[in-house]
């Protein structure tokens, strides 16, 4: 078996996990300006912006060459998928910018705001 000495009891963890708790809420509270938006996040935001439009592209543009070389028709399908990965990119755009679907989970609500597992 090991020689180590037993660890500390589960009260003692307890008590160190409220204090971690208290000081990240300490830290996080109004005096770290916790409602106001920083600048790099701001930035973060637009470089994921523009990533996500160009990403949609790339992408599209690669598919299409691709599909050209391996079929021989130069130029259409590198069009075609073209429009394709910059109506994607737009359309990630779109969500990104909205907040569709970064929520945890999925709840259908109806009309008055209640969702479908409450009833």
């Amino acid at each position: 078996m090991s020689d180590d000495p037993p660890g500390p009891p589960h009260e003692d963890f307890e008590a160190r996990l409220r204090q971690a708790r208290a000081r990240q809420a300490k830290r996080t509270g109004p005096a770290a300006g916790a409602g106001r938006p920083s600048a790099a996040s701001g930035l973060g935001f637009a470089i994921r912006i523009g990533t996500e439009l160009v990403v949609g592209i790339v992408v599209g543009i690669g598919i299409g060459l691709g599909l050209d070389y391996w079929l021989g028709t130069k130029p259409w399908f590198m069009i075609a998928f073209f429009f394709l990965g910059a109506g994607a990119g737009m359309l990630n755009v779109y969500r990104t910018v909205t907040g569709i679907g970064h929520a945890i989970g999925y709840k259908k609500t109806d009309e008055a705001g209640a969702s479908d597992a409450k009833r």
